[in-house]
């Protein structure tokens, strides 16, 4: 890859050739046969066994200390996560005032939304310390796929806790709007914190092609039922069927979708794992070479084993508590203060759900480290599409919920395009600042968009309630 400036002496980092076409670089193997290639020439690594702990990873300590834990916990890894943790008030505050039931329901809405992000940010840095000792791929897929536990819960509770019938499309809504802010807003916060530091940020092209064309392939998957069902009911007596035939149809196609790209995901994961995982921990060993703040990294404090599953434990029942109170406040926060379910399903709860995610794919971007980055901010995209929006479709199965794929024709209009447009963003294998900062500006019409389209009426219990006129501008 291109060199990139880092702020250390430019002598400390190997310079690396490029490839003719700009877009890999050469001292990162091209194939499965390089990295045999140069295990067998004598560079012998260490066995990558799955359950080996990293010396990155060490803490010098075993069992739990909670002196070293609580103080460990309120560093975090970041300044913007450590800025979080002064949130933690707000977490007994929420649940305070949602079980003793006080107060408005936007009051009771705003704290456990507030209280959320502490949580997820404990969720999200415990995953980290794990990850740190595994071997990388392994390691960043634990750490993805821990940063989605917020993501599965809300999912869950709203679709097992909520009698509301609103909860279906709030639930679709978060789907879509998980994978736009994690795809536009995470991603082009990552280009545009890297673009600040340095001229251009480089990645590698096994990131972005791969990527690219999944997130393109779940998001014609998703599409599906929604193209079913709006095709034909624009003209029922054609077909020869009625709006509850179609419906259950439409539910049937959108369970085998979500069967199908569980498969795939499934096949992706032992693509990374196993076949070429070799070419992937190249990637994320250069990327720990250029790691601006690696020497830092390298004397903090870490976590035990034992400290990070206390710490895991402790956040994801903290989690699940709010996230009760959470979704239980929707329906009276959309009566009391008119806000419409799109905007709470692909705006508000999204943001929740990726606070994690978002804050690490930051710092590692921000930090030179932005293959880190991307296959956080990528990773996390398709595992919400292929793997919890599946998962959630299969569990409604299980539970003989309806729930299926059929989204909005605005939604999945959005979602198409906005893949559309990151893919050409990373064709390149290059970002900055400016494609960065056009990334967020693209959400924030999203986001206006969604503010000002109404909540249909079949979609909510009552249809009469708190849907009035809404502006931005009062």
């Amino acid at each position: 890859m291109a060199g990139l400036h880092t702020g250390r002496d430019a002598s400390q980092e190997k310079p690396s050739p490029v490839s003719l076409d700009g877009s890999r670089d050469a001292a990162l193997p091209q194939s499965r046969q390089d990295v045999v290639d140069e295990d067998g020439a004598g560079n012998h690594r260490a066995p990558a066994g799955l359950i080996r702990v990293k010396s990155a990873g060490e803490s010098g300590r075993r069992g739990f200390h909670p002196i070293q834990f609580f103080t460990i916990i309120w560093i975090s890894s970041s300044r913007v996560a450590r800025t979080v943790n002064i949130l933690w008030p707000f977490v007994p505050a929420a649940l305070a005032v949602y079980y003793t039931q006080t107060g408005p329901a936007t009051l009771r809405f705003s704290l456990a939304y507030i209280a959320m992000v502490p949580c997820a940010n404990l969720i999200g840095f415990a995953g980290g310390e794990l990850a740190r000792k595994m071997p990388h791929m392994l390691g960043v897929l634990t750490e993805t796929t821990i940063g989605s536990i917020v993501e599965i819960v809300l999912f869950l509770v709203l679709l097992l806790e909520t009698p509301s019938e609103n909860k279906y499309y709030i639930i679709r809504a978060a789907i879509l709007g998980s994978i736009l802010a994690t795809m536009l807003l995470c991603l082009g916060l990552c280009f545009f914190a890297a673009g600040v530091r340095r001229e251009t940020a480089t990645f590698d092209s096994a990131l972005s092609e791969v990527g690219t064309g999944l997130l393109l392939m779940a998001g014609l998957g998703l599409a599906i039922p929604t193209i079913f069902q709006h095709s034909i009911i624009l003209d029922l007596a054609k077909y020869g069927i009625d709006e509850g035939q179609l419906n259950t149809k439409t539910t049937q196609i959108s369970r085998v979708v979500a069967v199908l790209l569980l498969i795939a995901y499934i096949v992706f994961v032992w693509f990374q794992m196993r076949t070429h995982h070799g070419i992937y921990d190249a990637i994320f060993e250069h990327d720990e070479r250029r790691d601006a703040d690696g020497h830092k990294q390298k004397y903090k404090a870490k976590l035990t084993l034992t400290e990070c599953i206390v710490s895991l434990a402790i956040s994801v029942a903290l989690v699940i508590l709010i996230a009760l109170a959470l979704v239980r406040e929707i329906e009276p926060l959309v009566e009391e203060s008119g806000i419409s379910d799109p905007f709470i399903g692909l705006i508000l709860v999204p943001l929740v759900e990726k606070a994690a995610e978002h804050l690490t794919a930051l710092d590692e971007a921000w930090d030179n480290q932005i293959n880190f980055a991307l296959s956080h901010c990528i990773g996390s995209t398709i595992q919400t599409a292929m793997l919890n929006a599946p998962l959630v479709v299969i569990v409604a199965w299980g539970s003989g919920l309806p729930l299926n794929l059929n989204f909005e024709v605005f939604e999945i209009a959005v979602l198409i395009i906005a893949i559309i447009t990151v893919g050409n963003y990373l064709r390149d294998q290059k970002s900055d600042y400016l494609e960065g900062f056009l990334c967020i500006i693209t959400y924030v019409a999203i986001a206006v968009a969604a503010f000002y389209f109404p909540t249909p009426l079949e979609a909510h219990s009552n249809p009469g309630g708190g849907h009035g006129e809404r502006s931005l501008f009062m």
